[in-house]
């Protein structure tokens, strides 16, 4: 689903950007609700990047991806985790382009996830190619989501990887 978002775009950067486990529900200005083969899935765009919302019968998990006024965590480049049941892993990288093949990769990202069921764009309003997408899955057992958080002012493209399953028993 492709949508665009009713709100200024202010010229936030890629370095702004803080990413936080177990927030509430923050205010959105999109959202897409999934069912992946008995997990919820609730995509959630907001005014500052991303939040996504997990809930099975294990239990509940919330990522949050966003410029978060007063956050101490910065964006890490990588993230596992045990979450009750559940093994977190989260991957982040900065892609830095040059202002054609940024226009190349952005029009090539927004047109996978417009078309996909499982995903969630959305364009900000006076910036070309400024936007925020996300695609999410279930695979043998665990969800995945990889966002996509675009920055045309720097050139920046980032791109975060998070899966979210069952613990593995230790094999012995």
């Amino acid at each position: 689903m492709l949508t665009n978002l009713n709100t200024a775009y202010t010229d936030s950067r890629a370095a702004d950007l803080a990413w936080a486990l177990g927030r509430e529900p923050l205010p959105a200005l999109a959202v897409l609700d999934l069912e992946l083969d008995g997990a919820g899935v609730q995509l959630r765009l907001l005014g500052a990047s991303h939040q996504v919302l997990l809930e099975e019968e294990r239990g509940v998990c919330s990522e949050t991806v966003a410029c978060i006024p007063g956050s101490s965590t910065p964006l890490p480049l990588g993230v596992s985790k045990r979450l009750g049941d559940w093994e977190y892993e989260f991957a982040a990288r900065v892609e830095t382009l040059s202002h054609g093949s940024f226009a190349g990769r952005a029009q090539e990202l927004l047109a996978l996830v417009a078309d996909h069921p499982n995903g969630l764009a959305g364009i900000f309003p006076g910036a070309p190619y400024a936007f925020t997408a996300m695609l999410a899955q279930r695979d043998e057992g665990q969800v995945h989501w990889r966002t996509w958080h675009a920055y045309p002012q720097e050139g920046q493209l980032v791109v975060t990887r998070t899966r979210v399953g069952a613990r593995m028993p230790a094999v012995l």
